[in-house]
């Protein structure tokens, strides 16, 4: 994959530097693949992340957020198997740390655990003041119009 250059951005730019830190971290390829997971759109400003943790249990799993950065864990305690020995490991018990970079207005509203995955819900609530607004035209006479602003000039 090819690498983009964006320092010259840096130079034109104010307070981007976390957007173009993040697009450079995207564009490198991804090491870790396990736990596998989705990420799916389940309304208009509604997502769900759901990970395949199957052989964990709420106390092996930790969700934290650190300002737009969300962080599942996974640490599995080594358990003795009590009816002999082990001959072949296909359910994968190692630890995970995975990472999932959040959006503004982005919020965790729930997670669950169920059937082996794990559901984090999240829905994105923009403030009041930032959503579009529709500005009513009022209308007025022609005549009126120079003597409010003549108006607004003398008491000023």
């Amino acid at each position: 994959m090819r690498h983009f250059d964006f320092s010259p951005l840096y130079r034109s730019t104010v307070g981007f530097d976390r957007v173009f830190t993040m697009l450079d971290s995207l564009a490198q390829p991804e090491q870790q693949t396990y736990p596998p997971y989705n990420i799916e759109k389940t309304g208009e400003n509604a997502y769900r992340i759901s990970m395949a943790v199957a052989g964990f249990h709420e106390g092996e799993l930790s969700i934290e957020l650190d300002q737009h950065l969300l962080t599942v864990k996974g640490e599995r305690a080594e358990e003795k198997s009590e009816n002999g020995d082990l001959l072949y490991r296909g359910i994968a018990k190692r630890a995970f740390e995975r990472r999932f970079q959040l959006a503004d207005h982005v919020e965790v509203r729930a997670a669950h655990l169920k059937n082996g995955l794990l559901h984090v819900d999240l829905v994105r609530e923009i403030p009041e003041a930032m959503k579009p607004r529709r500005i009513e035209i009022a209308a007025a006479d022609k005549a009126e119009a120079p003597k409010a602003i003549e108006a607004h000039v003398i008491n000023n």
